[in-house]
């Protein structure tokens, strides 16, 4: 079986020689995305809430072109530039997510790429 990149439009292109996700075994891994509106190129401006809105819709057009959605995503790895910002961005992915519950962990990192103040990652099934 080989494996496909995915790359749409409708989300961030790379910031680095990778995809934005790979399809491999009915299964799709999305790098990570950070709040960039695709449209203008730069990073959203807002709470909290708003920068995990954008991610979130980022990652959703990434999984709609890889042949899956949001509520077949599996795990998620989200990255906050400061924890003190968890309760916040946990409203906002809940309210995305809904009654579809990912595993997820979710850590503090020192700095992420372009100075953003989340990153998340996912693995989702393909839609069958």
């Amino acid at each position: 079986m080989v494996a496909r990149a995915v790359h749409t439009d409708d989300a961030p292109k790379a910031q680095g020689p990778y995809s934005q996700a790979i399809v491999h075994g009915g299964v799709v891994y999305c790098a990570g995305q950070i709040p960039l509106d695709p449209a203008i190129g730069k990073l959203v401006s807002g709470p909290i809430e708003v920068h995990t809105t954008r991610v979130l819709k980022n990652l959703d057009a990434v999984l709609r072109e890889a042949g899956s959605d949001s509520s077949l995503v599996l795990r998620t790895t989200v990255y906050l530039a400061d924890i003190a910002d968890f309760a916040a961005m946990n409203a906002a992915y809940a309210e995305h997510f809904g009654d579809t519950k990912p595993a997820r962990a979710t850590v503090q990192a020192a700095a992420l790429p372009l100075g953003a103040r989340i990153e998340i990652e996912c693995v989702a099934a393909l839609r069958s």
